[in-house]
């Protein structure tokens, strides 16, 4: 692996020129980025994948949506569409992509709405009637043409941004100086009793600028798998022969958290769209155990696999301390903002 990178190294240096070039034009306003006058909270990462934005999101609906007239904007990966899209009853993961789709299949009080235009997109959502009056940008880091007035930063624990190396050597879209731009920094998928004492070491090592705020989370899993047709507890699962099934970027505490000695284990890549050779596959592994699946995957998966077999494991971002200052500095930015600054 260390051969690998240094063999990769010069277009690391080649790709970390071209993206330092883009954000000093951003930044020199040689490049224009777009504002709206709202309050709109961009939650992103450095790295390609695998550090929790969704259930940090789906924070942020939970914190938010009981409050404000809220909205999601996403790129959409995966989806088979193009241009904006407006969730419906009629959405799917193959129309607005898998994460979108779970946002507005859980929380039916917001607008859930995709667009790999995202200038275009807040056009679009700021045309409806009533107005959002708070706009969630998810994985919107680097997309820098549109200026939210408040970035989250995810970096997973045990793959921090400070330890990584820009594409192709690393995994980093952006140099490790980018997260200069970040309000806040959250250390993500942590074991749940860290300690403080590694939680300053951590810290440290991420070098937060005086104006960031550095948080930290762990993955709070379900008691109960759940199906179209009901739920079943963790405990009894786990004791049960069954086929696991993720296609997300880190499966592996997944796989920890529900596997038993004799579970079949099958592993796709992330955001994988599962073919009807997969899936007769899956059935055909599964015989007459049930599949256990992320809540993500479920997405692509529900109404191809019979509903009495297939489940999913929900998820939850929870801080390991100091989460109600979180909460408070957010909503501290919505209620005092009436543009982005």
């Amino acid at each position: 692996m260390k051969f690998l990178r240094l063999l990769l190294f010069p277009f690391a240096i080649i790709y970390d020129l071209v993206t330092a070039i883009r954000n000093y034009f951003y930044d020199k306003s040689i490049y224009t980025s777009h504002t709206f006058p709202l309050p709109v909270i961009a939650v992103g990462n450095l790295s390609t994948g695998g550090t929790g934005k969704t259930p940090q999101t789906e924070h942020l609906i939970r914190l938010l949506a009981d409050k404000y007239n809220l909205a999601t904007l996403s790129r959409g990966y995966g989806r088979k569409t193009r241009g904006f899209i407006l969730a419906n009853e009629t959405a799917s993961a193959q129309t607005i992509g898998d994460e979108p789709f779970q946002f507005f299949t859980k929380f039916k009080s917001i607008r859930v709405a995709v667009d790999a235009n995202r200038v275009e997109g807040m056009e679009h959502l700021l045309s409806l009637s009533p107005k959002p009056e708070v706009i969630l940008l998810d994985d919107a880091y680097q997309h820098r043409r549109l200026k939210a007035g408040f970035y989250i930063l995810l970096t997973a624990y045990g793959d921090l941004y400070a330890d990584d190396y820009i594409l192709p050597a690393g995994n980093l879209r952006e140099g490790r100086y980018a997260a200069a731009r970040a309000n806040i920094i959250i250390v993500t998928k942590c074991p749940p009793g860290l300690a403080e004492t590694e939680q300053q070491k951590i810290t440290a090592r991420l070098r937060p600028k005086q104006w960031q705020q550095v948080y930290f989370t762990c993955i709070a899993y379900d008691n109960f798998v759940h199906s179209g047709n009901g739920k079943r507890e963790v405990a009894e699962v786990r004791n049960t022969q069954k086929v696991l099934v993720a296609g997300i970027a880190k499966p592996q505490p997944f796989y920890d958290y529900l596997a038993g000695a004799d579970d079949v284990i099958k592993t796709y890549p992330d955001h994988h769209e599962f073919t009807a050779a997969e899936i007769n596959e899956l059935d055909t592994l599964a015989k007459n155990r049930i599949i256990v699946t992320t809540e993500k995957d479920y997405m692509r998966l529900q109404g191809r696999l019979p509903d009495n077999r297939l489940y999913y494991l929900p998820i939850q971002s929870r801080f390991l301390n100091r989460g109600n200052d979180f909460d408070k500095t957010i909503l501290n930015y919505v209620g005092k903002s009436t543009t982005n600054r």
